[in-house]
């Protein structure tokens, strides 16, 4: 409970409760009201806390399990902490533009992400030493132009498990793809959206610099623990094989031993019949024919 007062603190500090003018208000956001003070509507932190909390356990999940979360955050308040802590978690993450078709023609963004990186790999190793001035200087502009809306997302193989982004207003194209892949969302709203787009929302202010880093700070931490507990299980996983490869190996010596001398042993028994049987072979029958 001491936890969420200071969570709430932290957040009523960064002004998170802040929500717009009445006049742009969502009424589906009325759940998340706490009231209204000179015609802006105040967001209640205890909601704020409690979905915040739901976020994090779910996505603490998603980074234990191994999957990829997309930061999304092209709001100039937004950009440079969203990058951040995407870097901190080694996620993905898109500030600068959202383009259009990133998720539902993720191949063909993949084409140009490694488009970059051969001309990036080429400009590095000398490929490119033979062509011109001009022409070495229009690949570097063409890799920057790149490289700013794609680098983030260069390491990213297949389309991500979630989304994460930050005011679902302005990142509207990005959950609209994301729905029709049926990849999970979650998402700062402010009180002018509609809650019910994400799969999980978290009211809070989404245009204060402050309430934007608490937020992403928050999540990111979650993430990072998911990470590190899926380290420590693999680490689990490999001293539990290790073992596992010893004792198979102790009971494979035991086993054939075991054999061995088993061995040794049927040879020594085996023999004794065959002495016995020339002897009893010669013998006749009582009762035979020559008996008599």
């Amino acid at each position: 409970m001491e936890n969420n007062t200071s969570l709430q603190q932290q957040l009523l500090e960064a002004g998170v409760h802040f929500g717009h003018l009445r006049k742009k208000w969502n009424p589906k956001m009325l759940p998340y009201i706490f009231a209204e003070k000179k015609g802006i509507h105040i967001i209640d932190l205890n909601k704020t806390t409690e979905c915040l909390n739901e976020t994090a356990a779910v996505m603490k999940q998603i980074a234990r399990s191994g999957k990829k979360i997309l930061f999304v955050g092209t709001k100039k308040q937004a950009k440079d902490i969203v990058s951040e802590c995407a870097k901190r978690v080694n996620m993905p993450f898109v500030t600068e533009r959202w383009l259009g078709g990133m998720l539902t023609n993720f191949n063909t963004v993949r084409k140009s992400v490694k488009k970059m990186q051969s001309i990036e790999k080429m400009l590095n190793d000398g490929t490119f030493d033979s062509i011109t001035k001009k022409e070495r200087l229009t690949l570097s502009r063409d890799k920057e132009k790149m490289e700013k809306v794609l680098g983030g997302i260069a390491q990213l193989g297949r389309v991500p498990a979630a989304l994460f982004i930050f005011d679902i207003g302005h990142e509207h194209i990005a959950l609209a793809e994301a729905k029709r892949l049926g990849i999970t969302t979650f998402g700062v709203v402010d009180t002018n959206c509609d809650p019910n787009k994400v799969d999980f929302a978290i009211p809070a202010n989404d245009d204060a610099t402050k309430s934007i880093a608490i937020i992403a700070n928050y999540i990111t931490a979650a993430v990072a623990e998911g990470l590190a507990e899926r380290q420590a299980a693999k680490d689990e996983e490999v001293e539990e094989a290790t073992d596992d490869e010893k004792e198979k190996k102790a009971a494979k010596l035991l086993a054939e031993a075991e054999a061995e001398s088993g061995r040794g042993g049927k040879s020594r028994g085996g023999n004794q019949p065959r002495r016995r049987t020339p002897g009893g072979g010669g013998q006749r029958r009582p009762g035979g024919p020559g008996s008599r």
